[in-house]
């Protein structure tokens, strides 16, 4: 009798570490889905103020259309795309702010400094909310791996978290800006 009390006893414990691990999993995946829409809302913002810079006529004609054209190709990527046209975005920035003088340039024009401090504040953002969002699939990709969540099928139909990977690195002169 008190055999079937212990086997009883492991089961439910079993079954209720099963529980907590499927629980687990699912605040990790619902982790993702907000890192993620935050990054969406920071990559966004960033397109946005990179895009509104560009139609300004603060920018040279020609730092115009680079900067335009990557951060509309930024906003209008598809799912698949979007990573690359991102890091193309950070490269336009990076290039657009290459010297110097285009930060006095800008700086110097009326409504520069605002447009200047909207930017700066969204590719400053950009890699921190990338991180969050990276960190959070770091964290469920650990726990997908147990072999007691791959046996037990405790992921569900839920796809296996990708990290989002680009060249996020936002302008040294914008950092300086956005301190």
């Amino acid at each position: 009798m008190s055999t079937w009390i212990w086997v009883v006893v492991v089961v439910v414990a079993f079954g209720l570490y099963l529980s907590w691990t499927a629980g687990r999993l699912d605040r990790l995946h619902a982790r993702i889905d907000a890192a993620r829409a935050a990054l969406d809302a920071q990559l966004l913002r960033r397109a946005s103020a990179a895009q509104e810079l560009a139609t300004s006529t603060l920018l040279d004609p020609a730092s115009s259309i680079v900067l335009y054209q990557a951060a509309h190709a930024a906003r209008t990527a598809p799912a698949e795309d979007r990573e690359v046209a991102e890091s193309e975005l950070s490269q336009a920035l990076r290039a657009v702010f290459a010297e110097p003088e285009q930060l006095t340039a800008l700086q110097e024009a009326p409504g520069g400094d605002e447009a200047l401090a909207d930017l700066s504040e969204a590719a400053r953002r950009v890699p921190m909310a990338r991180r969050f969002h990276n960190d959070s699939v770091r964290a469920a990709r650990a726990v997908r791996r147990h072999r007691i969540v791959r046996l037990f099928r405790l992921a569900g139909h839920a796809p296996f978290p990708l990290a989002f990977e680009m060249d996020d690195e936002p302008p040294r002169v914008l950092e300086r800006n956005a301190a």
